[in-house]
């Protein structure tokens, strides 16, 4: 590409980022790296009532914790700074009064109940909603006698009211609408603030911004930026509107969906790459096949002419499955280091600090396993703990009863206690534990499912002998002492 390739994320600090917003700043990030161009990330922040405390640094955080780098923005400055919009309010002022000289805009005086009066009407009588352009129409005397007055006001674009506005979008091709369609709309509020549609053209301008890679939910927007541009005498960016995200249900995606913000992914056990790589998966595909792939290969490979139009379905499912994949994919110290957090956030302070070394033991039993890193706590928890809490007569199995149980739990516990420490081990495990079971009468399913319940208090565990190898002869004698105990009173 000859024209340098400068791409902005711009969310608005007026909530945690959703998982939509969060992939359209990852599609514009793959494009600046994939072309070696620049990614920016401007903070929309004129919606002044609307603004969350905090928003900007959970969206900074979450970009940080994916691994997506901006070269312009908030924290790392730039030449084309400042990057708050409430920090440049001049410039759209002077691109208001641009607009109102060359006739392209006007001041309108309509009160807020004049115009939602307008909108109940055009309800009641099923017509097109929006402004009648009532101010654009005002005589020169009729807007003095209303500054006069200092009656309040905000400015509005002064919209064809005939023909048609196209746009050649990089991802859907030739789009065009119907001027008449498109009402008046504001540029500037009374506040003082200016509205996303002047903001944004103003800003893409003046950060020399080469593409606009946006949510498909702008797309309407389009023809009033095409407008903004031709009205200002300005270069037009290439825009190109990304595929809306349904839920499994092809319903408007929402949280009962399972999309949550990004940091909300972090908390629950999300790995970056993994959330990285369904992302770029909602829209896009290397070659129709392949799905699980590095970043660099996702980076290395993304082009606009992979990116769909049809609406990409949000799977909750499949992110866990992919979550897996990349979990599986880590060496044990790796996995150890991203369970620890979650495991001291979990268990009380007398099972901290987690032994280390301990860890190290026990996850390439549960590795295959997790699906997500927050399953880890409880997962792993009958490996800490001292005291397990299980129902008694849960380590009784169909076909045995208390007696023959207790039997067997004895049985185990006496053979157990008279290994040598230097050979409890999973190999020498199993087979004293088989020939007792073959001496006891009883099937692998019975005699190993009560050792397991006994020494877990759950059913499904990782292979049993691994498993005791792990927690040690102390600690599994200890267990099966206190099953026989717990058994025999209840």
């Amino acid at each position: 590409m000859s024209t340098p390739i400068r791409v902005r994320y711009a969310p608005s600090p007026t909530g945690n980022p959703h998982i939509g917003n969060i992939r359209t700043a990852m599609f514009n990030w793959l494009f600046a790296r994939r072309h070696g161009g620049q990614f920016i990330v401007r903070v929309e922040d004129t919606d002044r009532a609307r603004i969350e405390e905090g928003a900007v640094e959970h969206i900074l955080n979450g970009l940080e914790w994916l691994g997506i780098d901006w070269d312009e923005g908030p924290r790392v400055g730039g030449p084309y700074g400042p990057y708050f919009q409430s920090e440049r309010l001049e410039r759209y002022d002077a691109a208001a009064e641009r607009l109102i000289a060359s006739g392209n805009a006007y001041r309108c005086y309509c009160t807020p109940e004049r115009v939602a009066e307008l909108r109940k009407e055009q309800a009641r009588n099923k017509q097109r909603q929006g402004y009648d352009s009532h101010c654009r129409h005002l005589s020169d005397s009729e807007r003095e006698a209303n500054e006069r007055a200092g009656l309040p006001s905000v400015v509005r674009f002064a919209m064809p009211q005939s023909g048609i506005t196209s746009l050649e979008d990089a991802i859907r091709g030739h789009v065009e609408w119907q001027n008449e369609l498109t009402d008046d709309f504001v540029l500037i509020k009374s506040d003082g603030f200016p509205t996303y549609h002047l903001a944004v053209t103003v800003d893409d301008n003046a950060m020399e911004i080469s593409h606009v890679l946006r949510a498909e939910e702008w797309l309407p927007s389009a023809a009033r930026h095409v407008q903004l541009y031709r009205a200002l005498d300005l270069p037009m960016p290439q825009f190109g509107h990304l595929p809306m995200i349904l839920g499994s249900d092809r319903a408007k995606l929402s949280k009962r969906h399972g999309a949550t913000s990004v940091m909300e992914y972090r908390d629950d056990g999300f790995v970056p790459d993994a959330l990285i790589n369904f992302m770029a998966l909602l829209g896009w595909s290397l070659d129709g096949e392949t799905e699980v792939m590095t970043v660099d290969t996702i980076r290395d490979n993304f082009t606009l002419k992979r990116v769909g139009k049809p609406a990409a379905i949000f799977d909750l499912d499949k992110l866990q499955w992919m979550n897996g994949v990349y979990i599986r994919q880590m060496s044990v110290e790796e996995l150890a280091a991203e369970i620890l957090p979650f495991l001291e956030r979990a268990y009380p302070d007398d099972l901290l600090p987690v032994d280390r070394e301990y860890l190290l033991r026990i996850v390439p039993l549960v590795q295959e396993r997790l699906k997500t890193l927050a399953e880890a706590p409880d997962m792993l928890s009958y490996f800490f703990e001292d005291e397990l809490e299980y129902e008694a007569r849960s380590v009784v199995q169909r076909g045995m009863d208390v007696p023959g149980t207790l039997a067997a739990l004895q049985r185990a516990t006496d053979d157990l206690s008279s290994v040598d420490a230097s050979g409890f081990c999973h190999e020498h495990l199993e087979e004293i534990l088989r020939a007792a079971g073959k001496e006891l009468e009883l099937s692998g399913r019975q005699f190993f499912g009560a050792l397991r319940t006994a020494i877990t208090g759950r059913t499904a565990t990782p292979p049993l002998f691994e498993m005791m190898e792990v927690m040690g002869q102390e600690r599994v004698i200890k267990r099966l002492a206190a099953a026989v105990e717990n058994l025999s009173a209840a």
